[in-house]
């Protein structure tokens, strides 16, 4: 929020043109209607925007060099018509009319080009109209008397009646940009929490590929093959939007299997799957909790019972992913940079739509997450 006004403090500052306007009106310089707070209204927004575009756009005037010499043509725009409204001395001259109409779409289009570009067809579908009908009654309709007649229903506010909905529509799509700011910073920052996938399992995987081809192991081929699949899909598949659920299985069987070979105890390891594996879910959510129970539960036991119980099913329209492992008292799994990283990503994806429970015992440690598939 401090950066949205940050951004567009300029028109806070020019909110000053109010207290100005009261004040010239107490010394008499101007005099402000008492009977007419639409033209009032009208004319504060208007001189409003005067002053805060210019002040918004100051450092692109800047550093555009071509704007200095667009800015002195409109200038010179305004001065001819100034002279020739006051050469002509007609009423609501229109040649006037047009000069004028000719300098503030130019000035609105040396401040918003972009908003102007994307929506001209709507300006000129909203003025175009207003334009013919005003030339049809001040040159076609009849006599100057009649036009003025006619005026005191129709006042030339009509032609600032539209600037409201223009300008809630480029306010909407400030408020789209901010969004999409918003958007792609907690993109950049998932992408940042998934490039840190703890690269501490790879190395080790590396360490015991040397070992098994120092030995001329038959078991090196398939730890290779292994490993590769996993970085592919680490490096690959990890940057998609969506993977199927039946690749992530994949993903976690080979993790699994690799782990089977490094271990030279005996781990029960158990993986229940009922779920479609054609389901779209987000990657890599699942991997962090698994190496959790392998890195605090069976490198922490002891024992000859060490056990990773995994359960992947859908219920309720949402995945659910349960992973339970005994440890020997003194480790958890709670702690760590993965853990963390992993409910960051969790609230950067799913805001609050999703579980992630977690439940300790002596020597126990299960973990439930919830998560919806793509729709």
């Amino acid at each position: 929020m401090v950066e949205y006004i940050k951004k567009y403090r300029a028109f806070l500052m020019a909110l000053i043109i109010i207290p100005i306007f009261y004040m010239l009106d107490y010394f008499g310089v101007i005099k402000i209607p008492n009977d007419d707070p639409l033209e009032v209204i009208l004319i504060t927004l208007f001189w409003w925007l005067s002053i805060a575009l210019p002040i918004h756009n100051y450092n692109y005037i800047k550093r555009q060099g071509v704007t200095i010499l667009k800015v002195m043509v409109l200038t010179a725009v305004f001065i001819v018509a100034l002279v020739v409204d006051t050469l002509m001395d007609i009423p609501d001259n229109p040649v006037t009319f047009i000069i004028l109409m000719g300098f503030w779409i130019g000035v609105v289009y040396l401040l918003v080009p972009a908003f102007i570009k994307k929506y001209w067809k709507l300006i000129a579908l909203i003025y175009i109209p207003l334009f013919i009908y005003f030339i049809y009654l001040r040159l076609f309709y009849g006599d100057l008397e009649t036009y003025l007649d006619i005026k005191k229903d129709y006042p030339f506010y009509v032609f600032f009646l539209p600037i409201p909905i223009l300008f809630f529509l480029w306010v909407y799509e400030q408020w789209k940009w901010f969004q999409n700011l918003k958007s792609e910073k907690s993109k950049a920052e998932l992408a940042m929490l998934q490039a840190q996938m703890n690269p501490h399992f790879f190395f080790n995987t590396l360490n015991n590929l040397y070992a098994l081809t120092i030995k001329n192991s038959n078991k090196a081929p398939e730890v290779i093959l292994k490993l590769s699949d996993m970085m592919r899909y680490t490096i690959y598949e990890g940057k998609k939007d969506f993977v199927t659920i039946g690749e992530e299985i994949a993903y976690l069987n080979n993790y699994i299997e690799l782990h089977k070979i490094r271990y030279k105890k005996d781990v029960d390891i158990q993986c229940y799957y009922d779920v479609d594996t054609h389901l779209k879910i987000k990657p890599l959510l699942f991997i962090i909790l698994l190496e959790n129970a392998f890195k605090h539960g069976v490198e922490s036991w002891s024992k000859n019972n060490a056990y990773i119980h995994m359960n992947l099913t859908y219920t309720d329209n949402f995945v659910q992913f349960e992973i339970e492992n005994n440890f020997d008292g003194t480790h958890t799994n709670e702690g760590g940079i993965g853990l963390e990283n992993l409910k960051r990503r969790l609230q950067l994806l799913f805001g609050k739509n999703y579980t992630l429970l977690f439940n300790k015992t002596d020597n126990t440690y299960k973990v439930t997450l919830k998560i919806p598939p793509h729709a």
